[in-house]
């Protein structure tokens, strides 16, 4: 957490996920673990950078599990904890939210029919 103290839930939440790309590193950690290159794939566009500063930010709060195994080469892996899954829970219904809109306003990528 870095912004108390906060007014209200949607802010204390908002500190967590806000940012372009938090929600999507969230929302690609659903289904399983990944390693770091496989993250990258999922979320074109993000930076090494900044995808490694928001998986930091993310295992900080508690969201994000970071695995490192002692290995030659070196394997990282990244799960959702089960604070993150609680929170993913509740990024659903936003994701449907904005499914629904994307569809009213004629944007919903071909690729993208069946994703929230």
């Amino acid at each position: 957490m870095r912004n108390p103290p906060y007014s209200c839930g949607i802010d204390a939440a908002m500190d967590v996920v806000g940012g372009k790309w938090k929600a999507l590193i969230l929302w690609a950690l659903d289904a399983r673990l990944h390693r770091f290159g496989e993250l990258r794939r999922a979320l074109p566009g993000v930076s090494e950078k900044v995808l490694a500063q928001q998986l930091r930010e993310l295992e900080a709060d508690g969201i994000v599990r970071r695995t490192v195994y002692d290995v030659v080469p070196p394997k990282v892996e990244y799960e959702l904890t089960d604070e993150g899954v609680a929170l993913n829970a509740a990024l659903e219904s936003l994701g449907r939210w904005g499914h629904r809109r994307m569809e009213q306003l004629d944007l919903v990528p071909e690729h993208a029919q069946n994703d929230l």
